[in-house]
């Protein structure tokens, strides 16, 4: 009898067991080599049909068919976080291409070891603050690389951080856990000089409320991306931000938000919402 019920709990843990890396690994691969050739039926083939939520671009729903994923870019960079406990995913990547140029991030959310929603912010020229050549200078110089497992923060940690950074732009009384050297990049801004006491506790508006936040965390390498609405007249504007926190510090920021349609009267972000 004590037997069966051992069986029979490992057969329900097997059932409700978290994505492995490698399998993430693999679908991201696909969504990449999607990107590239702008075929989208071996990506499509990863659909769980019987829970799809849909195919977003910049928050609205799009039809992959005739999407971004159709037309074939060359990526010059990209990174990706892996979520094995949410069953998500977040990549990042530039296409460094004078006459085109793209910074473009997406989660993949999973069920049933299939993709079930592909959420995509695309951003290019005329978007907040963008400059491909920037982020192809700073990103690479980075270092978002595995963090020792004895050193890693836990999810919730990681989180706070990020939500504590988010909820900053509407409540200027939050502690932010903010690590020092602290390097911000943002549309291809770098606020950082590369020394010791750079900040990201500068140019934080006020005022603004980052909602509908959606996780994709990895301890391994102490990051999350929170894609999110950004403030906003009208529903907000459609924003990534990504966060690398180091012994419970944010380390690094990267940001990208749509705003091509947004008119402007003033230079400042704060002045549009």
């Amino acid at each position: 009898m004590f037997r069966l019920l051992l069986s029979t709990i490992a057969l329900a843990a097997t059932a409700v067991s978290h994505c492995t890396r490698p399998g993430l690994t693999e679908a991201v691969d696909e969504y990449l080599s999607a990107q590239q050739s702008g075929q989208v039926s071996a990506f499509k083939a990863r659909f769980d049909n019987s829970t799809w939520l849909g195919y977003f671009e910049n928050t609205k729903k799009a039809d992959v068919d005739t999407g971004i994923l159709t037309h074939p870019l060359v990526i010059s960079y990209n990174r990706s976080l892996y979520d094995t406990t949410a069953c998500a995913t977040f990549t990042e990547f530039y296409v460094n291409d004078l006459n085109a140029p793209y910074v473009i991030g997406t989660q993949l959310r999973f069920a049933n070891h299939r993709i079930n929603k592909v959420d995509t912010i695309i951003t290019k020229p005329g978007d907040w603050l963008f400059n491909i050549t920037g982020n192809m200078y700073y990103a690479p110089k980075e270092n978002w690389g595995t963090i020792p497992e004895e050193k890693r923060d836990s999810r919730d940690t990681i989180k706070k951080a990020a939500d504590a950074y988010c909820d900053l732009f509407n409540n200027p009384n939050i502690t932010v856990p903010w690590g020092a050297p602290c390097n911000r990049l943002e549309g291809g801004l770098y606020g950082g000089k590369g020394l010791p006491n750079d900040t990201c506790n500068a140019g934080v508006p006020s005022g603004i409320d980052m909602r509908n936040r959606r996780y994709v965390i990895d301890e391994t390498v102490g990051a999350v991306d929170v894609m999110l609405d950004f403030g906003g007249k009208s529903g907000g504007l459609p924003d990534s931000h990504e966060f690398r926190v180091e012994g419970g510090k944010i380390r690094y920021v990267h940001t990208m938000t749509d705003d091509a349609n947004v008119v402007r009267s003033c230079t400042s972000r704060r002045d549009e919402f």
